[in-house]
C-alpha cells in the first residue's frame, strides 16, 4: 500500500527539548532557517501537526513568500499545501488560526471525534478512521484519495515519536539550536517506547546561521509483515541493481540487497554479476558473506524478482540458498511468471518454513523495467 514520503521537520535545544515551560513560544531557529522551512512547506504536498502542537502553538502553517506561492500556482498545484492534524477526542478550538487561514484543512480522527468535531463546526473535511486512530490508514488516504505524495510533519513530539517507533518516517530534518532548556517539564521531541531498531543514516549537515541543521534517513528494515519506510528504500536499491544485469534473452534481470537488524548493508548482487553466466542475484550477494555470519539469522534480503525455487544452473535455487543462510525475513516486489518456470513459488516456499514474506507490489514496474525484452513483456 503506497504512502506519501513522509519528512519530519523540527528544532530542538542542545539538550533535546522542543520548548521551555514560559509562556511565550522558546525560539530556536534562526531568521534564515524559518526561510528555510518556508521553502520545504513549498514544496510539500500537506503539511500535518498534531493537536497538541495545535492548542499550545495556534500555527497558521502557511507558506509565506509570495515568490513560492506564485511558484506553486504556476506549477499548477494549489498556492497553499493542505494542513492536517490529527486528534482522537475532536476537541479543538474552533477559532484557532489553523482553520480559518490559507487552503484547504482536513481534520483525522476517531468516529466518536467526527461527531464532536463537526457538532463544534471546525472549519475542515473530517475524516473518522474508525474506533482507534492508525497512522498507516491515515497515511494510505492521503496518498490515495487526496492526491499527497509528500508530507511535512511539524510535530509535535507524540507524532514524530509515533511515526519513528512504527518505521514510517522517510526522513527527518533536525535543527540544532545553542541553548540548554534544562527543565525535566518541559516537551522533548521523542518520547519513551520501542523504535525500530538500527543508526539512521545521516545525509547531510549544514550550518544556518548560529543553528545546525541535521537530514536523517532511517535505514533499519522492519521487524515483520508491516513494512518500514526503510523497506521501501532498500527494495528500491534492489530494483536499481536489476538495471545492472548484462542483458539476457533466457534469464531475468533481478538484484538483491542483504541488510542487518540495525539498518547496516551486508553485501549486494545481480543476476550473472562477475561475468558469471548464470548467477543470481541473491546468490551473489549471499557468496560475499561467510555461510556463519551471525547477522544473517536476523537480516532481511531485498530481491526485486521472488527467489527462484527451481533452477537447472546450479544444485541450490536462490529460496534454499536463503533458508540455508538462516535468513528469517525477505522483501520482493515481484512474483516470478512462467516465463522460464511453471509454477514456480519462492514465496510459498519460504513462507512454509517459517520465513516472513513482505511483497511490496508498489515496485513492480521498476523491478519488471530491466526485464521488458522477455517474451511475454
Amino acid at each position: 500500500m503506497p504512502y506519501p514520503h513522509v519528512l519530519l521537520s523540527a528544532a530542538v535545544s542542545l539538550d533535546g527539548y522542543l520548548d521551555d515551560t514560559g509562556p511565550e513560544r522558546l525560539l530556536l531557529s534562526s531568521p534564515a532557517d524559518f526561510d528555510r522551512v518556508d521553502e520545504v512547506r513549498a514544496s510539500a504536498d500537506a503539511i500535518l501537526v498534531g493537536a497538541g502542537t495545535l492548542r499550545a502553538d495556534n500555527p497558521r502553517l502557511l507558506v509565506n513568500a509570495p515568490r513560492r506561492r506564485a511558484a506553486r500556482v504556476a506549477a499548477g498545484r494549489p498556492e497553499y499545501p493542505l494542513k492536517v492534524t490529527v486528534s482522537g477526542s475532536g476537541e479543538l478550538d474552533p477559532d484557532a488560526r489553523f482553520w480559518h487561514t490559507g487552503g484547504d484543512r482536513l481534520l483525522y480522527t476517531t468516529d466518536k471525534g467526527a461527531e464532536r468535531a463537526r457538532a463544534l463546526g471546525l472549519a475542515a473535511d473530517v475524516v473518522s478512521l474508525g474506533p482507534d486512530l492508525d497512522w498507516r490508514t491515515l497515511l494510505a488516504h492521503l496518498h490515495d484519495e487526496r492526491g499527497v505524495r509528500r508530507l511535512m510533519v511539524e510535530g509535535g513530539g507524540t507524532v514524530h515519536t509515533q511515526l519513528l517507533q512504527q518505521g514510517l518516517a522517510d526522513e527527518l530534518q533536525l535543527v540544532l539550536a545553542p541553548l540548554l532548556v534544562g527543565d525535566p517539564h518541559a516537551p522533548r521531541l521523542f518520547g519513551p517506547g520501542a523504535y525500530q531498531g538500527g543508526r539512521l543514516r545521516l545525509t547531510e549537515t549544514r550550518r544556518i546561521e548560529d543553528v545546525v541543521l541535521m537530514r536523517y534517513e532511517p535505514t533499519a528494515p522492519g521487524a515483520g509483515p508491516l513494512p518500514t519506510a526503510a523497506d521501501h528504500r532498500w527494495l528500491a536499491l534492489a530494483c536499481e541493481l536489476a538495471a545492472l544485469c548484462p542483458p539476457s534473452r533466457t534469464a531475468f534481470s533481478v538484484g538483491a540487497v542483504i541488510v542487518a537488524a540495525d539498518g547496516t548493508e551486508l553485501a549486494r548482487g545481480h543476476s550473472r554479476e562477475g561475468g558469471d553466466p548464470v548467477a543470481h542475484a541473491e546468490e551473489a550477494a549471499l557468496a560475499k558473506l561467510g555461510p556463519a555470519d551471525p547477522r544473517l539469522a536476523s537480516a532481511t534480503v531485498y530481491s526485486s524478482l521472488e527467489p527462484c525455487t527451481r533452477r537447472a544452473s546450479r544444485p541450490r535455487p536462490c529460496a534454499r540458498l536463503i533458508l540455508d543462510a538462516g535468513v528469517r525475513r525477505v522483501v520482493t516486489a515481484w512474483r516470478e511468471p512462467d516465463t522460464f518456470v511453471a509454477g514456480a513459488d519462492g514465496s510459498g516456499l519460504l513462507a512454509a518454513q517459517g520465513v516472513e514474506v513482505v511483497v511490496l507490489e508498489e515496485h513492480e514496474e521498476q523491478a519488471k523495467a530491466p526485464n521488458r525484452h522477455l517474451p511475454g513483456f
